[in-house]
């Protein structure tokens, strides 16, 4: 018999672990249970939701098992889901069905989520707009499959699946606000961090650094070298979190001259996976990712080590062998039943690539470039603990300074106060504000000189900024990137912009800049009195 939980609760389909021991008085007769799984329409990834019986709902994991959302990515699963659960839960405490909501419920909903002072666990506008697209989408669905009202205002209903620009699956289109969402809900929150900043919340919150630059007594970090190669990675590609959380070793490139190595990132492993891409990896990430993989000195061998030792990597389910990589068409080599198999990249998502091994003299180890201390590839959802984990000891560190003897609430309510903080997708609209600047910088010294109609015909024939920026952005439409990020950064100041680059990103713009005014035929750049020939350190001299 299923055992009575305290409410509804979700889990999500593991086919990677091994199948437990079957029970003889309740597994007995169900044979191969991730087969049978298979069979109802189950994919790695997803969603199980229980009642409070202990029972799950067939009607509502069917959600996740046909239509749009059979389609959609286990990252969207996940928070769609963990939106439900929270939803059926609010209407089991009322002693409503999910099928029986009306709008009146749903209002009710919004209200507990987001204002109500009995809720110890309020959340942000923004943050209700995954459970008012959760239910939306459901609610279509389920009205179409089960003839069910949808209890959800919105404008436009109507099913499909069309991906918003958000890259959520939406039930609904149309023109005018949806009366659902929070008045204090924007589409997005564009934040970013300076560079400055970002290496100050990098020190503090990773690498166990003071406000005044001196090491925190007592501090160990045993995997900090990882950890500020991980973040400087985000900063420095613009990478989705998963994205670069999923990244094997073979895929990046060595250490070279080159101020920016070009990488390859799967399909698999790209929101909404449509098709690979190439991004571009700056040198002084290359060389933090080295050092983390150094195989003397860096702690991701001794995690590989206290695993091997530990005999972890022999105990995994469903691991797979590497024998060879060939890089130029980007195809790994794996051991088959009947010989080497070629199986490309692009087709391996975050799950199966962790399953990824290779052997060596000492024993199996990981193609997965992050290791969790266990010597285990870290989970790509994992490292939000991580980022939570920084917050919080900058955030300690800054009463210490700001608030010395604060003491019980007033304490708290200091370190609420802390003005330096990160999310994972901070560092991505970062990296898109840095370049806006560079590629705001370039295109003016390429137009410079040009009356308007040239401008306009160079925009048809060449794109602006937005076609470059999606480019690096992974967007697969310019409009994608200006609706994001036009309002936000059009009112930066030139000088601003510019303080996101280190020096070296310095030196390689105003590289970038001479040649463009040196190629570019209509301004003078000045000559050298010395020796009268033409300068090309200063762009713009002599204008």
């Amino acid at each position: 018999m299923p055992t009575a939980l305290d409410g509804w609760t979700v889990d999500f389909y593991d086919f990677t672990v091994a199948q437990p021991a079957p029970d003889t008085d309740q597994l007995s007769g169900f044979g191969d249970l991730h087969a049978r799984a298979a069979a109802n329409g189950a994919r790695h990834g997803t969603p199980v939701i229980l009642g409070p019986e202990g029972r799950p709902d067939p009607k509502v994991n069917l959600f996740f098992r046909t239509g749009a959302m059979a389609d959609a990515r286990p990252s969207t699963w996940r928070r769609y889901a963990y939106a439900l659960v929270v939803w059926l839960e609010f209407l089991r405490v009322f002693g409503r069905r999910w099928q029986d909501a009306t709008p009146r419920d749903v209002e009710a909903f919004k209200e507990w989520r987001l204002t109500d002072l009995r809720n110890d666990e309020r959340v942000l506008p923004t943050s209700f707009d995954t459970d008012r697209a959760a239910l939306n989408t459901f609610y279509v669905w389920a009205g179409h499959r089960y003839g069910v009202a949808n209890p959800v205002a919105s404008a436009g209903v109507r099913l499909g699946r069309r991906l918003s620009l958000s890259g959520e699956l939406e039930g609904y289109a149309g023109g005018s606000r949806d009366p659902l969402r929070p008045a204090g809900s924007s589409r997005r929150q564009v934040k970013w961090m300076l560079r400055t900043a970002f290496e100050q919340w990098r020190n503090i919150g990773l690498c166990g650094y003071t406000f005044e630059g001196s090491r925190r007594r007592g501090w160990r970090g045993p995997n900090e070298d990882r950890d500020a190669a991980f973040v400087d990675g985000l900063y420095g590609t613009g990478l989705r979190l998963t994205e670069w959380a999923s990244v094997l070793d073979v895929e990046l490139p060595a250490v070279g001259n080159a101020r920016f190595s070009s990488a390859w990132l799967s399909a698999a492993c790209i929101k909404r996976g449509e098709e690979g891409r190439v991004y571009r990896v700056p040198r002084s990430v290359l060389s933090a990712v080295a050092a983390y993989t150094d195989p003397l000195e860096g702690s991701r061998m001794e995690a590989v080590r206290r695993a091997q030792r530990a005999g972890r990597y022999d105990a995994l389910h469903a691991i797979r062998i590497v024998t060879g990589y060939n890089a130029r068409n980007r195809t790994l080599i794996v051991e088959g039943g009947s010989g080497p198999v070629p199986i490309s990249v692009d087709v391996l998502g975050p799950d199966e690539r962790r399953l990824l091994f290779r052997r060596t003299s000492h024993g199996l180890e990981p193609l997965w470039l992050w290791l969790a201390p266990s010597g285990l590839p870290k989970k790509p959802h994992g490292w939000e603990d991580s980022f939570q984990a920084a917050n919080e000891r900058i955030a300690e560190a800054w009463v210490r300074t700001a608030g010395p003897g604060l003491e019980g609430e007033a304490r708290e309510r200091r370190k609420a106060e802390c003005p330096l903080w990160a999310r994972p997708h901070m560092l991505r609209h970062s990296f898109c504000l840095k370049w806006f600047s560079i590629l705001s910088a370039v295109w003016q010294r390429r137009v410079d000189g040009f009356t308007e109609e040239e401008v306009r015909d160079l925009r048809e024939q060449l794109g602006d900024i937005w076609y470059q920026l999606a480019t690096l952005m992974g967007h697969k439409h310019p409009e994608t990137t200006r609706n994001i990020y036009l309002e936000p950064f059009s009112a930066l100041e030139v000088d601003y912009l510019m303080a996101l680059l280190d020096e070296e990103e310095t030196a390689g713009v105003d590289a970038l800049l001479r040649a463009v005014t040196r190629d570019g035929g209509r301004t003078l750049t000045g000559v050298v009195p010395a020796t009268g020939r033409e300068e090309t350190g200063e762009p713009g001299a002599g204008r």
